[in-house]
């Protein structure tokens, strides 16, 4: 009887050990199973990461956007003057200690300030132009002059949609490429009334009093949106694009906002340093190519 108990107490122990044995071998075939499967997943994750990253700095080739000129090129001369290529107008000095809207001035006024107010050394001969000046000197040379039309006294927007659709449709300043844009809704919707032929945009911002966002989708006939920078994202540019709107991102000087506004793919950047901007541009567009991304021939 006791032989028979140890005899079956050895085999219990040996086939205790086996079964042991047995299951930290599936344990180890286990393990070197996921040590083998493990890399190339990572590996694939991180490719498709980078891929990410990748398409996100660089898809803006396909469609680059359209760079436009703040009231010139800040970098060469002052804003809104003949020299730095700009056509806007708020305020103007005449004394080290006054100054003057613009809708209280005459034209006549308005050319003898001139700009060397700004930069008496550098500017002595260049003067603030007209937007009859602007037009005749710009409108066949770029794809497109945005009007950015200021609203203030003592008329505010009456009578000044017309005013502005006869300058663009005169015989030597016609513009079949000007967008025109404001922040009052009601000029931007006298323009809208009277010609179907403009191009016209309204104006996205946070409001001064509240800080809150004026509403995007608010003006049927209107093609652009004017869009504040910081106020720009990914779910800002689905709405918009889906109601068949282009954005325009404003005013953008520095490289990291005009870097954010490429990988947003928005339609336009108004910047006050095209230059820069076009440099940024030119250099993401190398350092791509260099990488290896094709672009459709």
């Amino acid at each position: 009887m006791s032989t028979l108990i140890g005899g079956r107490s050895r085999s219990t122990a040996r086939s205790g050990r086996r079964s042991s044995s047995s299951r930290q071998l599936r344990i180890l075939i286990a393990c070197l199973a996921l040590l083998a499967i493990l890399p190339p997943i990572f590996f694939h994750l991180r490719v498709r990461r980078l891929h990410r990253i990748h398409l996100a700095k660089c898809a803006w080739l396909h469609q680059p956007p359209l760079v436009c000129a703040h009231g010139g090129d800040s970098s060469v001369a002052p804003s809104n003057t003949s020299h730095g290529g700009g056509t806007g107008r708020d305020l103007h000095r005449f004394s080290p200690n006054a100054t003057s809207k613009v809708g209280h001035l005459t034209s006549n006024q308005i050319r003898e300030l001139g700009a060397s107010l700004h930069s008496p050394d550098k500017l002595k001969d260049q003067s603030i132009p007209t937007i009859q000046d602007a037009l005749m000197l710009t409108a066949n040379s770029v794809r497109q002059i945005i009007l950015d039309i200021k609203v203030g006294p003592p008329f505010y927007e009456k009578g000044l949609a017309r005013d502005i659709l006869s300058i663009v449709s005169l015989e030597n300043t016609v513009c079949q490429n000007c967008l025109v844009w404001c922040k009052s809704d009601n000029l931007v919707r006298d323009v809208i009334k009277l010609s179907s032929e403009i191009t016209v945009g309204y104006i996205v911002m946070k409001e001064p009093s509240t800080g809150a966002r004026t509403n995007l989708l608010r003006m049927k006939g209107a093609e652009v949106v004017g869009v504040y920078h910081p106020l720009i994202d990914e779910k800002l540019m689905r709405v918009l694009h889906r109601r068949k709107k282009k954005v325009y991102a404003w005013t953008v000087d520095d490289v990291e906002s005009m870097q954010r506004m490429l990988f947003e793919h928005v339609d336009a950047v108004v910047t006050g340093n095209p230059t820069l901007l076009q440099r940024l541009m030119q250099d993401t567009r190398t350092q791509c190519l260099e990488e290896g991304y094709s672009l459709p021939q």
